[in-house]
């Protein structure tokens, strides 16, 4: 399908959904829509490797989590975003081409702080061990963004700061197992994580400057971040393969990737919004061997 064709019906899909003039359609938009599996995704991830039956797949909490992860956090995640972000944005062409442009609304300001405070009903459902890792992700949520730590202008601790986007499965894992995953899976999904953000950055680099924020990927230049997306892959490859060595066979697909647009004549800023499709296919075939073993009791 030629991408003429694949920008008509993307248009036409448009067409139903809620415009970004009215206060709803911006709490949409504002919220990434491509996006939201990054973070209820990995809820439905650790959900189905802590389940003993599907039962407890099913438990109010974890269904609980999932809706919370994958609409209300990412409204809060994203409106802090926006809201510290709203002068670097104004010379950034991604803010007009796919996303939406801070909008200064006391009403949208409400409802991003209900959000937020929602989370907070999980104190009374998760054990000890899940209320830290919700505490901690509400820490990088805020702070990636928000000063004083404002972890997104700090070179490497942008990166690392975005381990955010695992913890909403390891929240769910410990909420349905009652104790942590192992620690190597959770050192793996931090790594991917920290891949996918500094690719991510690299379409942004040029604003960046021009803002005058440093990032790993302003810092490193686009040839050396291709490169430390493929380290942090290739290590988290590494170390899922000792979790398992098929979710270590699958991560191997991202450093394949990068190298593959590095020297390609791919555009990194089209290559960019492959990868909700991609990052959704990988969690879908990792689920689905979790479902496997759940339903037929065979874990190779």
């Amino acid at each position: 399908m030629s991408d003429n064709a694949v920008r008509t019906r993307l248009e036409s899909v448009a067409g139903y959904l809620p415009s970004e003039e009215t206060r709803l359609g911006y709490l949409f938009w504002l919220s990434r829509p491509r996006f939201w599996l990054y973070l209820g995704g990995p809820v439905i991830v650790g959900a189905t490797f802590a389940a003993d039956s599907v039962a407890q797949l099913f438990s109010p909490v974890a269904v609980l989590l999932l809706a919370y992860f994958t609409i209300p956090a990412n409204v809060f995640l994203y409106g802090v975003n926006d809201a510290f972000d709203a002068d670097i944005d104004e010379e950034n062409p991604k803010k007009d081409e796919q996303e939406v442009r801070y909008r200064d609304d006391i009403w949208v300001a409400v409802v991003v702080a209900m959000c937020g405070a929602l989370g907070g009903m999980f104190i009374f459902l998760l054990p000890s061990a899940g209320t830290q890792v919700l505490a901690l992700w509400f820490l990088l949520a805020v702070e990636y963004s928000a000063p004083p730590l404002r972890f997104k202008t700090t070179p490497l601790l942008d990166s690392v700061s975005n381990g955010l986007y695992i913890l909403p499965g390891v929240i769910a894992f410990t909420a349905v197992a009652g104790e942590l995953p192992p620690i190597l899976a959770i050192v793996a999904g931090w790594l991917w994580t920290m891949g996918m953000h500094t690719f991510s950055a690299i379409p942004d680099i040029e604003p960046d400057r021009e803002a005058g924020i440093r990032t790993t990927a302003t810092v490193l230049g686009k040839r050396r971040t291709y490169y430390y997306c493929a380290a942090c892959w290739l290590a988290a490859a590494a170390a899922f393969s000792q979790v398992h060595v098929l979710f270590g066979a699958l991560l191997l697909c991202y450093p394949v990737l990068v190298f593959g647009i590095a020297f390609s004549g791919i555009d990194v800023d089209d290559a960019y919004w492959w990868y909700p499709a991609i990052n959704t296919l990988i969690g879908m075939t990792m689920t689905m061997g979790g479902l496997w073993v759940l339903l037929f009791g065979y874990g190779g």
